[in-house]
Parts: C-alpha cells; structure tokens; sequence
C-alpha cells in the first residue's frame, strides 16, 4: 500500500517532469539551431535527367528573444552552405505573437534574407501575418504590404499569384507563387463583397504556358486538396507542424483537414511538403517539432 510520503513524492516528482518538459518546449527547442529535413523525391510529370535541389525556408516570425536578426543571419548562412540549385521562401517573416521582448522591423528581416545566394535566385511568396499585422492592408483590403515591399526593397521577388519560367542545364520548369488564402482578419472578412485571401489559383496556373513541370508555393497547405495533377510538387509552410508533435501526432493544427497537412510529405493530386518552419507562431513553443530547413532533391540522386 503506498504511503502519505510516498505519494507526496510521487506528485512533487510529477511536478519537477512537468516544469522541465515546459521549459525545454518554451527555452530548448525554440532556440535550437535548425536541422535540415531532406527529401529525395521524383515526383509525377517530372521529366528525368532534370534535377533540382530546392532549399525552402518557412514561418521565421521575426521577433526577439527568439528570432533576432542574428538567429536569421545564421539560418541563412547554413542555408547557403547547402548548395542549393533554387531558395524558396514560403511566408510569415513577421512576429506571429505577443510573447516578444522586441518587435523586429521588415526592413531589418528583410536585409538578412538578402544575404541568400542560389544560382536560379531566391523568390518569396507572403504568409497571413505579412497581411494581418499590416492595419493600412487590412483597411484598404489590398496590397502591397509593408513585408511585399520590404523583400522586394532588397531584390528577393515576391510572387503572388504568378509565375516565373527557370532552367536548369537546358531543362525549363515553372515556379509558381499563390497569394495568401487567409490574407484578411474574421474581423474584416465580414465587410460585404471581401474575400477571406488573396489567392488565385487557376489565374495564377493559367499563367504557366508550355507542359514543363511547374513548382507551387503556397503558404497555408490546405489548397493542396484543389491542386490539379498539372502541378509536380507544392511546397507549404504554416502549419508549424502543430507546434507541439507526439509520436507523429499534432493535438492542434491551424488546418481544417487537422493532421493531413500537420507536418511532412504527403502524396494529393502532386507531391506535397510542409514545412515545420522556424519560428513560432501563437505562443513561443515548440516540442517534438524542431526548426527546420527543409531541402528537396527532385529528380533522384543522393542529397
């Protein structure tokens, strides 16, 4: 039978487990130094012999302590050691919750993530907290905003709803850039005659004019489940991958498919990857969901 004492110590045990799991998920993981997550993959309506190796960068929500502009200087040194054909930029570069000792400005981020070198160039595309912390944005219900005009400032292109045609040793493909689905605040949503996003999807495919493959970037993953097969592979961040992931599980995730699109490679319509990002999004918490700098390996071939 256990004891008074014992019991009690059992419990202040219970206690000690549970501070130091939320400080590794508040302190720990936040601020580790970002892994690099590889995917080798071939997808459908990819020709052979092109390969490509695409570095994505997620979700940095600039902000300190936890995403200063040094932390951001680092992730793109490492990036750029990766020898990356093509770096993609896939959304929320700004602060994404108030749990900040300093708030990082655009043009700040922006200069760091000038600093990406690829030999097919470095394109962005824009998250919701580009369009929700921008309050002349929300109010006009139009862009461009300030984080559009910080990263064009410094020569990173925007895509939003358009497309570019690369080649890679004579092999063409598309890179296509959708706008932000979630671009507009509940609160703003209810105006009549506005729209939740900003993302165009058939207008923006309409623009790709010959059968090379194309690339789709897309911040939030939900549109995955309207991509046609005409598009190889779509890169997403947003998610976080839940922020907190046990055993490949996410309790919440900004989805209204949950899991499907949490986290990782899903085979849809085309190959689709989410990002894990890396900052945070919320609250200043991650566990089991480490930074990440995802790079893909299309076409086969060892990473």
């Amino acid at each position: 039978m256990i004891t008074r004492r014992q019991l009690l110590r059992w419990i202040a045990s219970l206690g000690v487990v549970g501070a130091a799991t939320a400080a590794y998920a508040f302190i720990v993981e936040p601020m580790w130094r970002a892994r690099i997550t590889r995917y080798d993959l071939t997808p459908r309506r990819w020709p052979s012999g092109l390969n490509l190796k695409v570095a994505a960068l997620a979700d940095f929500h600039a902000c300190h302590p936890w995403m200063s502009p040094e932390r951001i200087r680092s992730i793109v040194e490492t990036t750029n050691s990766l020898g990356a054909d093509m770096i993609v930029l896939l959304g929320d570069y700004v602060a994404g919750h108030r749990y900040v000792t300093e708030y990082v400005p655009s043009t700040e981020w922006a200069k760091e993530l000038a600093a990406l070198r690829a030999p097919l160039g470095v394109h962005a595309i824009l998250g919701n907290h580009e369009w929700w912390e921008d309050r002349s944005a929300q109010r006009a219900g139009a862009g461009p905003t300030i984080g559009h005009k910080a990263l064009e400032a410094v020569g990173i292109p925007v895509l939003q709803n358009d497309a570019v045609r690369l080649v890679k040793d004579g092999a063409p493909f598309w890179l296509v850039g959708l706008g932000d689905q979630l671009a507009f605040l509940p609160s703003r949503r209810a105006n009549p005659g506005r729209r939740i996003g900003v993302d165009d999807l058939a207008g923006s495919l309409a623009k790709v004019t010959d059968n090379s493959p194309v690339i789709l970037l897309a911040h939030e993953p939900d549109i995955a489940v309207r991509v046609p097969d005409r598009v190889s592979l779509m890169l997403s961040g947003h998610t976080h991958g839940g922020q907190v992931r046990l055993f490949g599980w996410s309790p919440v995730v900004p989805s209204r498919y949950g899991n499907r699109f949490a986290y990782g490679h899903r085979h849809e319509a085309c190959d689709v990857i989410v990002s894990g990002g890396l900052g945070c999004s919320i609250a200043p918490v991650r566990f089991g969901v480490p930074p990440e700098i995802v790079l893909v390996n299309l076409g086969g071939g060892n990473v």
